[in-house]
């Protein structure tokens, strides 16, 4: 399978600009013969989208998502957006389109809620994990956070996933200092294929974006979006710079295509089945695994049985 990946900077809470740039770069990528194409978490609004999330929300019959479904005939790509539901519900989602048909749309199930992350006061969590099969191959799915919490990637396994395809949004100085992102998330990375045998396709982005670290509802420079009602408290902005170095794993935990930090670029590398079997046989230690081992240690562990 051809993979592309597009480490982009999107402009933040402007889904008409990001849009037309996934749709192009998905348009460009045919001539390269790439099957799948995936762009980072919340690729068409940027993340620090504060009381605006509303704004940009796109539900998954709206004209923006259409046309993006539209234009993967022929390919596939996993697009990083916020959704909203019927039930007026937003999430943190990533969409799934394949051969100008939608599959699904993944919804972010860790949101992260503490120092500079406030995903809990824009977005509801999501409720599964699922896989789907493109080009012989088990995919699943995961947006940033959720690959902090080792349960969720290992629902993917239990669906017997072959590749990962991680979505992210990482910046600079979003942590504590003694807090290295960009090596915490490279050995994230790595672990995950080493220990599960996949492939896993990491897609980071790029950019500089502003957060307010006095509180939600602070005043905001855009002030073009119409119809909100912010709290204008003291203004104290933040810049933070998102570091890129995209990246795809193989099932032996070797990095084989690397993106730059900090600019713009796009990777295209090739994954193979066979690499995945030969991992299989050589080192099969999940051919074990019972996953109904796990069920009943969690139900003795919180329903005390």
């Amino acid at each position: 399978m051809r993979i592309c990946i597009n480490q982009m900077n999107p402009n933040l809470l402007d889904l008409q600009t990001n849009m037309e740039f996934i749709i192009e770069e998905i348009e460009k990528s045919k001539e390269k013969d790439v099957d799948l194409n995936v762009f980072p978490e919340l690729a068409l609004t940027g993340y620090f989208v504060g009381p605006y999330y509303h704004k940009v929300a796109l539900a998954l019959d709206s004209k923006e998502i259409k046309k993006i479904v539209k234009s993967t005939k022929n390919t596939a790509a996993i697009v990083g957006f916020i959704e909203e539901s019927p039930h007026m519900n937003f999430y943190n989602s990533a969409l799934i389109a394949i051969d100008g048909e939608l599959l699904y749309s993944y919804r972010k199930l860790n949101l992260p809620n503490y120092g500079v992350f406030e995903e809990r006061k824009c977005f509801s969590s999501g409720s599964n994990i699922r896989v789907f099969i493109y080009k012989r191959l088990k995919i699943s799915v995961f947006i940033c956070n959720d690959l902090w919490h080792p349960s969720i990637p290992y629902l993917g396994v239990c669906q017997n996933a072959d590749v990962f395809v991680s979505i992210f949004n990482s910046s600079d100085s979003s942590m504590a200092p003694e807090f290295s992102n960009i090596e915490s998330w490279e050995i994230i990375n790595k672990f995950y294929s080493r220990v599960f045998g996949i492939y896993n396709i990491c897609a980071n982005r790029v950019g500089r974006e502003s957060s307010y670290t006095d509180g939600f509802f602070c005043q905001v420079e855009d002030e073009k979006i119409e119809g909100v009602n912010v709290f204008r408290g003291q203004e104290d902005k933040k810049n933070y710079e998102f570091w890129g170095g995209s990246e795809i794993i193989n099932p032996f935990g070797q990095q084989i295509y690397k993106a730059p930090y900090y600019k713009e670029a796009k990777i295209i590398g090739e994954i193979d089945r066979n690499l995945l079997r030969r991992k299989k046989i050589m080192l099969p230690y999940l051919r074990n695994d019972d996953p109904y081992f796990t069920h009943r240690e969690l139900e003795r562990i919180l329903y005390k049985k």
